[in-house]
């Protein structure tokens, strides 16, 4: 189902807590990823604010896919407590978010 990998979110959670100083990393980070991944990674951020159900993860990629107006960066760079939605969307999916973190850290 969740195919970008648990430590790319993980990573681009850590980027968004840096605020400023971590911006221009955080929107080259999401921009290297592949389209693919960018439509998980905002149905992730989705599911974490509760516009989609963890069962609905297929039909809020499809969503990102067909709704993407803007480049997904700046989109969810744009996004209020985008890593809080991150984190909760991964937990919704079953991925173990603090596991993730210590893997990182």
């Amino acid at each position: 189902m969740l195919e970008i990998s648990p430590e790319k979110v993980v990573q681009v959670v850590f980027l968004a807590r840096e605020g400023p100083a971590g911006e221009a990393e955080l929107h080259a980070f999401i921009e290297a990823m592949n389209i693919e991944e960018q439509a998980q990674l905002t149905a992730v951020a989705w599911i974490g604010r509760g516009a989609f159900e963890a069962e609905d993860f297929a039909e809020a990629v499809a969503t990102a896919v067909s709704e993407a107006t803007t480049p997904t960066a700046v989109y969810l760079m744009g996004m209020p407590h985008l890593a809080e939605n991150l984190e909760a969307g991964l937990e919704a999916l079953g991925v173990d978010v603090t596991g993730e973190e210590e893997d990182l850290l």
